[in-house]
């Protein structure tokens, strides 16, 4: 039987006095892509913040292998291998992209392979190898999105939680983020993917959540989230 290397229960967040996620379930396991989709404002990123220690959580459990981590610190689940690549990018303007990659391993003691590791990376993305000394804060956003996966990379994620890769991105840029979602999955990574580009992420994922104004309201296997009319009819304009 597959582990539940994540499981989220009754996952309860609020801004002030408005919920923003009303008692969310859901779970990744071991190997999966699962993507989690909805429309702007629905609580995905919120969801995310609350998992990695970003957001406080007003109720529900948070278990990431085995161990319960509600209110643990960001930088310690880093540590245990639960990694976030979050909406915007966030890298390291004024570092170059090698720079921006070795932050991304901050939290490791093994530093002899940390070159290995890079090099993994420019395997995975050749345009930060072509552009390695160039400052990050100079690139394109579909060349810092490359930077930020690759960055989370380097923390040698268990599980990659990936927050609107394809925001903001030309479709040329898409095309390619979403091939290197599918690309770093098929390495053996866990991902968990929310977008609100629908049919890309569930054409990839194994299986899908949708969430709706901070709850889930369906879930099941992704292709069959892809044909189902309601989903089709919210999400992809048909």
């Amino acid at each position: 039987m597959t582990t539940t290397l994540l499981k989220v229960t009754g996952l309860k967040v609020a801004y002030g006095g408005i919920q923003a996620v009303k008692g969310v379930d859901f779970e990744v396991r071991e190997g999966e892509l699962v993507s989690l989709i909805g429309a702007n404002g629905a609580g995905k990123t919120t969801t995310l913040k609350a998992i990695t220690g970003v957001q406080p959580v007003a109720a529900g459990e948070i278990e990431y292998l085995g161990q319960a981590i509600r209110g643990r610190g960001a930088w310690d689940l880093v540590k245990q291998g639960l990694v976030m690549v979050p909406e915007g990018r966030g890298v390291f303007a004024r570092m170059t992209i090698v720079e921006n990659l070795q932050m991304g391993a901050y939290t490791r003691t093994d530093t002899s392979e940390l070159d290995v590791d890079i090099d993994k990376v420019f395997a995975i993305f050749p345009r930060l190898k072509e552009r390695a000394k160039q400052l990050a804060g100079t690139m394109s956003g579909g060349e810092q999105q490359m930077l930020a996966m690759g960055r989370a990379l380097m923390a040698r994620p268990k599980v990659l939680l990936l927050d609107e890769p394809s925001m903001g991105l030309s479709p040329i840029m898409v095309d390619k983020i979403f091939e290197v979602v599918n690309d770093i999955h098929q390495r053996g990574t866990t991902v968990m993917l929310v977008e609100q580009n629908a049919s890309r992420a569930l054409a990839l994922a194994n299986r899908g959540y949708v969430m709706d104004s901070g709850e889930v309201t369906m879930s099941g296997d992704a292709k069959a989230l892809l044909n189902d009319p309601k989903v089709r009819a919210a999400y992809l304009g048909e």
